[in-house]
């Protein structure tokens, strides 16, 4: 059974993402970035004291579980009346294959949703232009790519991403 709790800013959420971001982050990228990227990245991202500053921040955490067993994260960022940007959706490597991916993509959904200040909303997310696995996926999800950017992230490392949105009614 499938449950997304609303994280907190507290020690215990904080550490629980950090610590599913250190296994769902590298065997994502792996093949794409260089360990050194990877490195870098999670510590600009996921660092404690970083996602404590993201809930500060208009981003809303959802620590999910499949029968009981933390299995991921989701994070929504509002960034405008009817904007939202799935900032990060995550699930460990064991737990994919099983359509938990679907239902954490649906809970973001449903979070910008009930956000929502207009009648429709629009979710944006950046994906790596080379994960054809998520870009597979997000297509599935009824997203379609609106645009593209390289996006100079500091230490000589560029994100190549396809901006994909969804218009939410």
């Amino acid at each position: 059974m499938f449950i997304a709790i609303k994280a907190e800013n507290n020690k215990r959420d904080i550490e629980t993402i950090n610590r599913l971001a250190w296994v769902a982050f590298p065997a994502t990228y792996r093949k794409l970035l260089s360990p050194d990227q990877i490195v870098f990245m999670m510590d600009w991202m996921y660092s404690p004291a970083n996602i404590a500053e993201q809930m500060r921040n208009n981003h809303t955490y959802f620590i999910c579980y499949w029968d009981s067993k933390v299995c991921g994260y989701v994070s929504v960022e509002k960034q405008g009346e009817d904007l939202f940007h799935l900032q990060k959706i995550y699930l460990l490597p064991e737990f994919q294959g099983k359509g938990i991916g679907k239902m954490m993509f649906e809970k973001a959904v449903d979070f910008a949703r009930q956000s929502k200040s207009t009648s429709t909303c629009r979710m944006e997310l950046n994906v790596n232009r080379y994960n054809s696995k998520a870009l597979d996926f997000y297509k599935r999800m009824g997203m379609r790519k609106s645009s593209e950017g390289d996006f100079d992230i500091g230490n000589g490392y560029l994100m190549t991403d396809y901006i994909m949105a969804l218009d939410i009614n």
